[in-house]
This record gives structure tokens, C-alpha cells and sequence, in this order.
């Protein structure tokens, strides 16, 4: 008798289906992918699914057991267990969890293969899947990220133009500038007698929340202001948003019970989503509204309400379709942007010799106080995006991408049949000899012209995607995170007293310890 661990479901399709096929037949059915000299191409040949290494697990539930009472029980350090699974099985591992077998690759060559094979219209896996849950729960829009096939290609479709093309986006760099000042304002208020913020990571999430409202509604929401009313507020909003993470992690490796009913943890998930996205909802009805009232009256100017004015021109965006990518947009630097400002300011503090050379570089494309920050200005920062992309190396924001297979490939020699859950962990690289020189050091230069990096695998660092599924908000982050970092800069040394910064798991990485920064006037 078969049994479950062995033998899964796409492993019994093959065995009943593509056996028998001819193998010139199979080769009409497949895609056959590069491989290294060791390595079959030939999907007909290719070592079966089932062959593929990995730790061995319970039917149905797999390794749960590991990440709840087992050796990689502690979830915050998830980074952990990956490198670990990377030493054991290689650069391909099968893996089994709650029913669903997924194959993690460690290698840029197999990366490159799968991104060289995902067609037009990439298939993944959703990164939070208790959102997915609560939007059709809640009857909203699940959202590009949770949107496959050509349901997900209409919507990209419809923001490819404001949200991916630079030129749209430096548009709203002067709302940017705007907030950047009052938030560097705010940090002058808090910093005490040594130069330092205590809670400078909930100002830089309400920083955030502010800057994508200016982008989104060109509303100021006065969470920087420090009036009671609405700094309440905002730190309800930030830390509904930090709930929902923290929640959604701890689920993704429990017994899936919360599927079936309420349990504690998804009840206090869904109220830290309604409260979120119910804040978020009140602000864009009262843009929508204000857009319908100025328009009847012929009073809407060009250019106001760029963003909102777009998407609801889009003849195939319904509202809960502009009101799921606004949302996204408000909310997603929150867990972006802000743990890259964070770990960039880190690592700028922990090197000021880099730091001054960055000053030295932007007091060179700005030599006079005042001069308004230009994107031809941004463009020229190479030594500064060098450190950005340095720092997004070191302290990287997410630990892998997942895709779903679409056709039949061979990875490593191995079967990967259609619909083939795959993850990308480049996450193991970043700190690998063979792929960088001195991996653990911070040293920007390796990304400039002729630096150590210039020959590295173009499919290793890719901090925001690859392809047409890319972050639809990179432009907006970088925009936002190249502003502040050059603002802060002019104005103060960044220095950091306390213990060395790690990272921990929440979906997406952030520092394991409080980021208290001070800043010393220059």
C-alpha cells in the first residue's frame, strides 16, 4: 500500500498517466530546462519527484511537528532552519507541511529556471494567506498578491502604467520631500539629551503610513504631528498592522483549526485587519467622494488626485478593485520600507566610514542648503543605491518568492511536474563565499562599476521580485527610502549604541531588537 509521505499526488499522476506516454511524445508535453553537467535534461529521463531530498515528516501533517515542538521551533528564527535544510539536502529539498509539498531550491542556476519558465502569467502561492482568507471573508477584493492567472493579469494590467514606470512615479516625489521634512522635524522633537529616538520604529511606520497617504489620497493624516487625537490613532494603526504579521506567522505553522472556527489567534488577526483596512476604507470613500464632488462641479484640477483619479478611470477596476490596490499601497510599506529604512540607518550607523562617503556624495549633487531633491538628483546617488542594495544583501526583507509550475521542467535532474509549488530561497546565498567576496562584511563597493559584485548571478539579489510579478511598489519604496536616507544624512550622523541588530521571521524579516538610533546634529 502506497504510502502518503512517499508518494504524492503529482508523483501518482505520473506514475498513472506519463509513464506510459512515449518519450517523444513526453517531450511535446515538457519543457526541457538547462542543468548542470551531471544533470539530465530530459524530463522523460529525470529522477523522479519522489526522489528528491528532504526531511522525512507524518502523513498530511509533515515536519509541522519540527517548527512546533521540534528542532525549529523557534519561528522567528525561520532563517535558521533554512540554512540548516541547506546544508543537509543540498540545493534541492522536497518539503511536506500540512498537506502541501513544496520544493525549495538554494542555487541561482535553478532560480534562473524557473523565472526562464513561468510564461506570461506567473502562478504563486499567496504570501499571507490569512489575508486571501479574510478578503473573501470580508467580500473584498483578494488583490494582485493573491490573484492568479488572467483575474491577476487585468489588474496589473490596469496599474502597470502609474505604479512600475519611473517616470509616473516621480510625480509624486514632491509629496514625498513634504513628509520626509516633517518627519525629520518629529525626529528634532523626540531625540533626547543624546541624540537618541527610544521608539524610532513606530515613528518611521507612522513616516510611512503618512508619506503613501500623501500618494494614495494626497490627504495629510497628522501622525507625525503629535496631537493627541491622531497619534493615538496612528499607533493603532501600526500596531494592528504589526498584529496581523505576528499572527499570521505563528498560523502558518499551527494546526489549520482557525480554518474551521474562530480560534484565538485568527480572532485577534481579524481585528487587527478590521480595524486596519476599516481605517483605510474611510479614507479612500472620502477620496472617491471628494473626486465625484469636485468633478460635478468642474472644479477637479489636472493632476489632483493623480492616483485615485487613475485607477477610477480604469473601465475594468470596479471599486473594491481600486480600493484593494490603495489599500496595498497605503499598507505595504509598513512592512517594507520601513524595515529597510531601519536596517539601512543600522548599517550605516555600524560603518561611518561608509556613512561619510555617502554625505560626501550627496553634498556633491547638492552643494547648496535648500536645493530641492530632483529625480535627476536621486539618479546620480550611485555610491548611495550601492549602500541600499548592500544592505538589502545583508538584511534582506523577505526570505523567498514562491511560483507555481504551469508546465513540466527538470531542476537538478529531477521531475517537477505542473502545478509544482517551488520556492526560491535566495535568502541562503547573500552570505555564501562563493557567491560574494567577504560575504559577512558591509561593503558597498562591491555594487559600484568594476566592483567584486559585477560578474555575480544576476539571480541571486533580487530584493523586490523578478519579472512581470515584481513588487507593483518598488518604485514608490525606493523613491521613498532614497529621499529620507539623503534628508537624514544632511542633517545628522546616525550612531548606534546598543547590541548587534539580527533579524526575525513575521512573514517578512524585521530587527529582532528595539532600533534605537541617535542622531547627532552636524
Amino acid at each position: 500500500m502506497t504510502k502518503p509521505r512517499d508518494i504524492t499526488f503529482f508523483q501518482t499522476l505520473y506514475k498513472c498517466y506519463a509513464q506510459p506516454l512515449t518519450k517523444k511524445y513526453n517531450r511535446t508535453l515538457c519543457t526541457i530546462a538547462g542543468a548542470t553537467d551531471s544533470e539530465t535534461t530530459d524530463y522523460s529521463v529525470a529522477k523522479p519527484f519522489s526522489e528528491i531530498p528532504g526531511p522525512k515528516g507524518l502523513p498530511y501533517f509533515g515536519t509541522l511537528f519540527q517548527y512546533r515542538l521540534g528542532r525549529y521551533r523557534n519561528i522567528d528564527r525561520l532563517q535558521d532552519a533554512l540554512m540548516e535544510q541547506h546544508r543537509t539536502y543540498g540545493k534541492i529539498m522536497k518539503e511536506t507541511l500540512l498537506g502541501e509539498t513544496s520544493i525549495h531550491l538554494f542555487d541561482p542556476d535553478y532560480i534562473k529556471l524557473v523565472y526562464q519558465n513561468e510564461g506570461k502569467n506567473p502562478y504563486l502561492k499567496p504570501l499571507l494567506e490569512t489575508a486571501q482568507i479574510y478578503r473573501k471573508m470580508r467580500h473584498m477584493s483578494p488583490g494582485l498578491g493573491n490573484m492568479n492567472g488572467e483575474e491577476w493579469y487585468r489588474l496589473r494590467s490596469a496599474v502597470q502604467k502609474m505604479m512600475l514606470r519611473p517616470k509616473e512615479v516621480t510625480v509624486y516625489l514632491p509629496l514625498v520631500l513634504e513628509v520626509a521634512d516633517d518627519f525629520l522635524a518629529r525626529i528634532k522633537s523626540l531625540r533626547d539629551e543624546n541624540g537618541e529616538v527610544k521608539e524610532f520604529a513606530n515613528e518611521a511606520a507612522k513616516w510611512s503610513l503618512e508619506s503613501s497617504a500623501m500618494t494614495c489620497f494626497e490627504k495629510r493624516l497628522g501622525y507625525l504631528h503629535g496631537r493627541e487625537d491622531n497619534s493615538d490613532e496612528g499607533q493603532k494603526m501600526v500596531d494592528s498592522n504589526t498584529t496581523l504579521f505576528c499572527q499570521s506567522a505563528k498560523l502558518k505553522y499551527s494546526l489549520p483549526l482557525y480554518r474551521i472556527f474562530p480560534t484565538p489567534k485568527w480572532k485577534k488577526l481579524t481585528e487587527a485587519e478590521d480595524y486596519f483596512f476599516g481605517r483605510g476604507q474611510r479614507l479612500i470613500s472620502e477620496c472617491v467622494s471628494e473626486i465625484k464632488t469636485l468633478s460635478d462641479k468642474g472644479q477637479l484640477e489636472d493632476g489632483q488626485y493623480k492616483f485615485m483619479s487613475y485607477l477610477m478611470s480604469r473601465p475594468e477596476l470596479d471599486l473594491k478593485d481600486v480600493s484593494i490596490i490603495c489599500l496595498s499601497l497605503f499598507a505595504d510599506g509598513l512592512r517594507t520600507t520601513v524595515p529597510a529604512l531601519l536596517f539601512n540607518l543600522y548599517t550605516l550607523a555600524t560603518n561611518p566610514e561608509v556613512q561619510e562617503k555617502v554625505l560626501e556624495e550627496i553634498r556633491t549633487v547638492l552643494p547648496v542648503d535648500g536645493v530641492m531633491i530632483t529625480p535627476e538628483i536621486i539618479n546620480q546617488m550611485t555610491y548611495l543605491k550601492a549602500c541600499v542594495k548592500e544592505t538589502f544583501r545583508l538584511f534582506p526583507v523577505g526570505l523567498d518568492v514562491s511560483r507555481i509550475l504551469q508546465k513540466n521542467i527538470v531542476i537538478g535532474g529531477y521531475q517537477l511536474p505542473t502545478g509544482t509549488q517551488v520556492v526560491l530561497n535566495n535568502f541562503v546565498l547573500f552570505k555564501n563565499p562563493k557567491h560574494f567576496v567577504d560575504p559577512e562584511d558591509f561593503h558597498p563597493e562591491r555594487w559600484l562599476r568594476d566592483g567584486s559584485a559585477c560578474n555575480v548571478h544576476p539571480y541571486i539579489l533580487t530584493p523586490f521580485g523578478h519579472g512581470v510579478r515584481m513588487c507593483a511598489g518598488r518604485r514608490f519604496a525606493e523613491q521613498e527610502l532614497y529621499v529620507l536616507l539623503t534628508k537624514i544624512l544632511l542633517k545628522y550622523q546616525i550612531q548606534w549604541h546598543h547590541g548587534k541588530m539580527g533579524q526575525k521571521y513575521e512573514i517578512l524579516m524585521v530587527p529582532d531588537c528595539p532600533a534605537q538610533f541617535s542622531f547627532v546634529k552636524r
